[in-house]
């Protein structure tokens, strides 16, 4: 069982402040790492396009490869953490950390949670609701296309609380694979651990330390809300340059950017934190050049 430390709630502003700093100072190495990691991510939207089993097995293919993703990324906030430059290569180095399994076991909460959320809804909506809301929400926006005000008698015959209950567990459902996942890679990655056992220990830190990772979680939603903003922004003056298509795919690539570094930054810098015996588990960088 690994020391766990109690640290204050203002730890949660910190972990986010600390990862901005480690962005604005490499944003370009930083960035195209993020950036790389949303091309990948437009190309199954692609293949989709074409053709919908293609998507499908892409989109599943990005899904495995993204926690092997997400610890290359860690290894690239570790070298500008460490005062070296983050490099391309970097993005694939969990594909050598030789820790497939444990490195996909993180994926198990997102799928128990979506296995649970599932059974929830169909047992509280089911699937003749579910046409209904859409047949619902159909309505309801053309009415307000043309103008108009939306009847609330639309609703009536709705399983308003079923749905509601539904959203209710897909949050807390949320919290719980936050807490399982969120500093369970670096853990693996740097720690060596297994990935249950890392899990184990992300879940045991973040229990302990609730309030640092409530003031956390406000703040990356506000976090995500500023660079939304600032993405469409951007956007707006690309589409009236070049259209609303490259303007939707300037925005995507943008916010993965500068998304995905921020996420692997926080999670860095609270497992050293919060893990007391981080540093010293670490093991060394890898070779910064990196065979792909």
């Amino acid at each position: 069982m690994p020391n766990i430390n109690k640290v204050p709630a203002s730890a949660g502003a910190q972990w986010l402040l600390d990862a901005f700093a480690l962005l604005r100072r490499q944003p370009l190495g930083l960035g195209l790492l993020g950036l790389t990691w949303g091309a990948l991510s437009l190309l199954v939207l692609l293949g989709a396009s074409l053709d919908p089993t293609l998507g499908l097995a892409l989109q599943l293919a990005l899904a495995l490869l993204g926690p092997f993703l997400f610890a290359g990324l860690l290894w690239a906030v570790r070298e500008v953490d460490e005062g070296r430059p983050a490099l391309p290569a970097h993005l694939f180095a969990g594909l050598q950390l030789g820790r497939t399994g444990s490195l996909l076991a993180t994926l198990l909460p997102q799928a128990a949670a979506g296995i649970v959320l599932g059974v929830a809804f169909l047992a509280l909506i089911g699937p003749e609701s579910l046409q209904r809301f859409a047949e619902v929400a159909e309505q309801m926006r053309a009415t307000q296309q043309a103008g108009g005000q939306p009847d609330p008698a639309l609703l009536n015959g709705l399983p308003v609380g079923g749905a509601l209950l539904c959203l209710l567990l897909a949050l807390a459902l949320a919290v719980v694979v936050a807490l399982l996942i969120f500093i369970a890679v670096p853990q693996i990655a740097f720690g060596g651990k297994p990935g249950l056992a890392a899990m184990r220990d992300s879940l045991r830190a973040g229990l302990r330390n609730l309030p640092a990772m409530a003031v956390y979680l406000l703040l990356l939603f506000v976090s995500l809300l500023a660079i939304g903003f600032a993405a469409q922004l951007i956007a707006l003056v690309v589409q009236l340059l070049l259209g609303p298509s490259a303007a939707v795919l300037l925005m995507n690539l943008l916010l993965m950017a500068v998304l995905m570094p921020l996420l692997a930054g926080t999670a860095y810098f609270a497992w050293k934190q919060l893990l007391r015996d981080a540093g010293s588990a670490a093991p060394p960088l890898p070779p910064t050049q990196i065979e792909v």
